[in-house]
């Protein structure tokens, strides 16, 4: 049989070795430990690990590379970022946040992202950032799938033209309903806030991603009411808490029979460790709270979790490189998930669990699949967060689309190696 593409001889995140992945009008037709046939195309893997794109669940791309206009978070807090990015929205113009999020997916799938979820602010007298989004979304279509979320930012109540924003945006065709009760006025009105967006949701079939408790305060249980309203509407597995970071300062007790509660209400929940680490505790002196909601314990429960990003050089986060492997590694380090199965378990944070949460279809490496893949260099999942594995080869519908040369040093010693190769620095794993 003639193909488009074939992967020969590649390690899979399962664990298989010296696997042959054929591809042929965008989809995954064969898979095996010796493919036969011939393609347009063949990349030797030469065992190194071929996994699913990446998927960041959680991000911003009205607010990105914004870093400095019109000035910089000071601060570096959340409330300070909240109020600098109402000072960014009057004088950033639709031109300006398409050229700047086309300029972030470009990096993005060059990082092997394959799909994005992103929260778009829908308050205030203009719809700039949907505009602008879905035009962005169209024009990323062929190698990034794009989601986008109704944010109301200043909150769906407490803002005034939040609620009929939040409509026009879903008519105009974004994907999935926000919110931000904890920023509500009143604990009562956030709660309020919750069935009210619930309650569209559920009319209209769609699936919900709420900033859920992003504050130090354990009084601030809006996770509660959001998986009740689950239930109670239906949406058993269309709902999402983002952040949710409240829960790391919470009572362990009160902790365990919301967990439950979160579980039986199948909610999904998407941590941002880099944002949160940077952002909570800012009031604490010493000891200092991580503010990364509990991980561990939400696994534990079966609840699916995953990590995004959040943010790249904005109001809120001067930092990033749009590398979900950077944001594993700071979960793992923050949820101290340091067994090898919590480890590997960590990429899948950034990859299926993710995908799981965004409702994609088609994805993974198997037989029918998407032929939507990132090659990495190294062997397994869990050495590809210690390195920050170079990508070596972005596939999207069985094509290459992005390339990187591997990541090697030259030395000029006396009597020592002459090329220093990261990943040949890694010990026998243990099984445990």
């Amino acid at each position: 049989m003639n193909f488009d593409l074939i992967i020969k001889n590649a390690t899979l995140v399962d664990g298989r070795t010296s696997i042959d992945v054929a591809c042929h009008k965008g989809l995954i037709v064969a898979i095996d430990r010796a493919v036969q046939g011939e393609a347009k195309e063949v990349i030797d893997a030469k065992g190194q690990l071929l996994s699913p794109p990446f998927i960041d669940p959680h991000f911003h791309l009205d607010a990105t590379l914004s870093l400095g206009t019109p000035r910089m978070n000071i601060s570096g807090t959340l409330l300070e970022g909240i109020a600098l990015w109402g000072e960014l929205k009057p004088v950033q113009t639709i031109d300006d946040i398409i050229e700047r999020a086309l300029r972030y997916c470009d990096l993005a799938v060059s990082m092997g992202i394959g799909a994005i979820r992103s929260h778009v602010d829908i308050c205030g007298a203009e719809l700039k950032g949907v505009e602008a989004l879905l035009e962005v979304r169209k024009q990323v279509s062929h190698y990034i799938d794009l989601q986008l979320v109704a944010f109301p930012q200043d909150g769906a109540f407490r803002d005034p033209t939040a609620k009929k924003n939040l409509i026009k945006a879903l008519d105009m065709g974004v994907d999935v309903i926000g919110g931000i009760p904890h920023f509500e006025s009143t604990m009562q009105q956030g709660t309020d806030s919750i069935k009210f967006l619930c309650e569209i949701a559920a009319e209209r079939g769609l699936m919900v991603d709420m900033h859920c408790d992003e504050s130090d305060d354990p009084l601030s249980r809006h996770v509660e009411t959001l998986a009740y309203e689950t239930r109670r509407l239906g949406l058993e597995g269309k709902v999402t808490g983002s952040h949710l970071t409240s829960m790391h300062s919470m009572d362990n007790y009160y902790v365990s029979k919301l967990i439950a509660l979160m579980a039986k209400a199948e909610l999904h929940a998407i941590a941002n460790p880099l944002i949160n680490i940077m952002l909570q505790g800012r009031h604490d002196t010493y000891p200092k709270r991580r503010g990364q909601t509990r991980v561990p314990e939400l696994k534990a429960a079966g609840i699916v979790v995953g990590f995004g990003s959040d943010c790249m050089m904005d109001p809120w986060y001067s930092l990033g490189k749009a590398d979900m492997l950077d944001v594993a590694h700071m979960g793992l380090h923050v949820g101290q998930l340091s067994s090898r199965t919590d480890m590997a378990w960590c990429f899948d944070a950034v990859t299926k669990n993710s995908a799981k949460i965004m409702g994609l279809e088609g994805y993974g490496i198997e037989q029918g699949c998407k032929a939507n893949m990132v090659l990495l260099q190294a062997t397994d999942s869990i050495e590809a967060i210690r390195l920050r594995a170079t990508r070596l080869a972005v596939i999207r519908d069985g094509k290459v689309i992005a390339r990187s040369q591997p990541n090697k040093s030259e030395l000029f010693l006396k009597g020592r190696p002459k090329h220093i190769d990261p990943a040949t620095y890694a010990p026998i794993a243990s099984s445990t």
